[in-house]
């Protein structure tokens, strides 16, 4: 981000200084907790944060905004999410194609304005055609709209033919990846994506292979942290994740340990090498093979969590779950039996240095963007109090949240898309068929 970049957020954001009060203060950093604290906010940054009983008198006459029987804690995050219009969404004309990369942008200010409605101020979008989230991000930045910060990747970098070759950035050789790699940081990209795995949404892709050679993603890693951009990896085979570990990449979207016979099968070891190496790791795995019964939305979450792997809080927004599914996430999370506490660090600060953005936001303290949520009651006590915002606070600026309809589990898969487990079910009976059939 430029200079002048930096100086227009910082002139969007409210020029005013004030001080909040909390029964409880959240800072996002583990086990930390204030009581009857203080907050102050200059602009668009934190610049003291202490019990209520240490504020500096230089501080007691600027506006003072009371909450005593709420929690501050630090704007959620979303590690990834597709804000671009889906598969058959289109304007009603004659020739909806003229019209794609307006109606993408339109429909991106649309779910990252929802996502902000439910306390997500960060969100790191992993694949957006024509280099939408681009564009969204420095909208928002120079206040042409408002919603949360944008972390961006543009179009995934993907093999021919590869998962979301439609709308990625098609490669075949090193020298492509490379090419790929540079010209996505001509188009402004902070992250780079690269499909390590085919995908359930492009039919053919085989979900359970790995796309690239170690060799081909040590390449992409090279050139992308040589240019100052984190990578992220698309991987659902176990092969894949494995060669992406292997190429050092830096986050991993879904994790799901598909074996090549279609069922899914955790790695203990590879999870190890994970942590090892402290890759993150998001939440949005698909629904596992042969089912589980009473499995929760993130099937991979509590394994990670056991291994001390960094796993975050990414679910897929928009391209699995709408924007307003994104609290539902965490309470699946609790329901998983991962400890309340360990969810909101892996909401806020730890998501936050997931996507970049580690000494920016995700914790409360001074120096840091003043991204918060004003929330009734107690998350550590009871998570589903985040239903219960008082402010949403992004850059020091309030943001007035959206009507946001109630989540109510998600729907079928998308016309012409197979549901997962019908997928990986029929992946592993015919091979087991086939198996049988030798004689």
């Amino acid at each position: 981000m430029t200079d002048t970049e930096t100086a227009a957020i910082h002139e969007n954001a409210s020029n005013s200084q004030r001080v909040l009060i909390a029964g409880t203060v959240l800072t996002g950093r583990p086990d930390e907790v204030l009581h009857d604290a203080a907050l102050v906010i200059d602009g668009s940054r934190i610049v003291w944060i202490g019990t209520r009983e240490q504020l500096p008198e230089e501080f007691e006459s600027w506006p003072t905004e009371r909450f005593e029987q709420s929690t501050i804690l630090p704007g959620l995050i979303e590690t990834h999410a597709h804000l671009g219009a889906r598969p058959g969404l289109h304007p009603d004309v004659p020739a909806p194609e003229w019209h794609e990369q307006g109606w993408n942008a339109l429909h991106s200010v649309f779910w990252a304005r929802r996502l902000a409605s439910v306390g997500v101020t960060s969100v790191q979008s992993l694949g957006s055609a024509f280099y939408t989230d681009v564009v969204l991000r420095e909208a928002i930045n120079r206040g042409l709209v408002e919603g949360p910060r944008i972390v961006a990747a543009g179009p995934m970098i993907t093999t021919t033919a590869g998962h979301d070759w439609r709308t990625g950035s098609e490669v075949d050789s090193i020298d492509d990846i490379r090419h790929a790699v540079r010209e996505h940081h001509k188009a402004g990209v902070d992250v780079i994506k690269v499909g390590a795995t085919g995908g359930f949404f492009t039919p053919g892709s085989a979900q359970w292979k790995a796309q690239f050679t170690v060799e081909e993603l040590s390449a992409l890693v090279e050139d992308a942290h040589r240019l100052g951009h984190r990578v992220a990896a698309h991987a659902h085979g176990t092969e894949g994740i494995r060669r992406a570990v292997e190429a050092g990449v830096d986050y991993i979207a879904h994790g799901t340990f598909i074996s090549d016979n279609g069922t899914t099968k955790f790695i203990p070891e590879l999870a190890d090498e994970i942590a090892r190496k402290g890759i993150y790791v998001d939440v949005a795995a698909p629904p596992s093979y042969p089912p589980v019964p009473g499995e929760t939305i993130a099937p991979r979450a509590h394994d990670l969590y056991e291994h001390g792997v960094k796993f975050v809080t990414g679910h897929d927004i928009g391209a699995v779950i709408p924007p307003e599914a994104y609290l539902f996430g965490l309470y699946q999370l609790e329901q998983a039996g991962i400890p309340r506490k360990e969810i909101l660090i892996a909401a806020t600060s730890r998501a936050a240095a997931a996507i970049g953005l580690a000494g920016v936001t995700g914790v409360l303290a001074p120096q840091y963007d003043a991204d918060l949520l004003v929330v009734d009651g107690n998350p550590l006590e009871d998570i589903h109090s985040l239903e219960h915002k008082r402010r949403i606070i992004i850059r020091g600026k309030d943001f007035t949240p959206d009507p946001v309809p109630e989540y109510r589990g998600r729907k079928p898969a998308p016309q012409g898309h197979k549901p997962t487990n019908n997928v990986l079910e029929e992946r592993f009976q015919r091979l087991e068929r086939a198996r049988l059939q030798n004689w």
